[in-house]
């Protein structure tokens, strides 16, 4: 599929991030847009800067989902079908994503189980729902978006990543046996796996707004306790800090990684697209995600020992994203 002109895609966690810029991208090739996210009001925001990119006849829909529900995921998809009239989609990008849930042991349950369902479920619901419609395309491409945590279930040696990390190995492996079954069960239908490094997302900043209802300046005196363990652990001074110095720290934190990426989300998406054109089923983004990767299959018994993310970090791969306390790189 070299050309998007005419064709309808859906994207999910299109409010923000690589989602949006996905859409705008799209847009701009005079793709129509069926778009979801948990927020409404990023939606509207994303909508109008595809009005202003692509040509005067582009439809382009909205549609509030928790991907995580799969009665709102159908409600998504039959509001598609009917704002677009759709018979078919001709690219479904399962985008949306969010951290949490670090700790199997000590976070609470349901926070593991939210992460989880957005990052895992919002796949597998979202490609149930559309693959009649994806099917019924002449051509179509499915593009699931896992992380470097897809391959690496790590954020370093002080902080524990287990409902992002379980969720983003189960993308991996759900969109690499759809190689195969693609193949022989519907060979005009191509499939994708996206795994990003650190992209300038705002996943660190929607994560608590998702989960929590507030944002890092809101933490509760439990909440800040944990994230000054995390920080002391790694060997910062932290101890005499008043809490509100750390919720403040917390916030530049996400903030840093949205600003201070080497990459950022509209350079990530065309890395997407071209992927797409181009028919790669494995899309790595970022010369971080590259690097890791080789380093992880170089060294894989060692790849959770304190002394790879060191040299990891030394060499300057993911160094913000392996110092995160809150999320991974992408999506959202």
């Amino acid at each position: 599929m070299k050309d998007f002109g005419g064709r309808l895609a859906v994207i999910t966690g299109a409010g923000s991030g690589m989602g949006r810029e996905l859409a705008v991208q799209l847009a701009t090739a005079g793709c129509n847009l069926g778009l979801c996210d948990i927020t409404l009001a990023a939606l509207e925001e994303t909508r109008a800067l595809c009005a202003a990119a692509g040509p005067a006849d582009l439809r382009v829909s909205i549609h509030r989902c928790d991907v995580s529900d799969e009665q709102q995921v159908l409600a998504f998809r039959d509001g598609v079908v009917a704002q677009h009239d759709a018979a078919c989609v001709h690219l479904l990008f399962n985008n949306a994503g969010i951290g949490g849930g670090g700790s199997f042991i000590v976070d609470e349950r349901a926070e593991w189980e939210r992460t989880f369902g957005v990052c895992w479920y919002g796949v597998y619901y979202c490609s149930r729902a559309f693959l009649p419609l994806v099917l019924a395309a002449p051509e179509a491409h499915i593009v699931n978006t896992s992380s470097v945590n897809g391959f690496w279930a790590s954020l370093g040696p002080a902080t524990p990543h287990t409902a992002y990390s379980a969720a983003k190995f189960a993308v991996k492996g759900f969109t690499e046996a759809l190689i195969t079954d693609l193949r022989l069960n519907a060979p005009h239908v191509r499939v994708s796996l996206v795994m990003p490094g650190h992209i300038g997302t705002g996943i660190a900043l929607n994560t608590g707004k998702i989960l929590r209802g507030r944002d890092a300046m809101g933490m509760s005196a439990e909440e800040v306790a944990q994230a000054r363990a995390r920080m002391a652990a790694r060997g910062l001074p932290v101890d005499n800090l008043p809490d509100d110095h750390i919720r403040a720290a917390m916030h530049q934190a996400a903030l840093d990684f949205r600003d201070k990426a080497p990459l950022t989300a509209a350079q990530a998406a065309t890395i997407i697209l071209d992927g797409v054109r181009e028919q790669r089923w494995r899309i790595l983004v970022g010369e971080d995600a590259k690097r890791l990767d080789a380093m992880v299959r170089t060294e894989p018994e060692l790849a959770y020992e304190p002394d790879f993310t060191e040299r990891m970090t030394a060499q300057g791969v993911l160094g913000n994203l392996a110092r995160s306390t809150q999320g991974a790189g992408d999506g959202a």
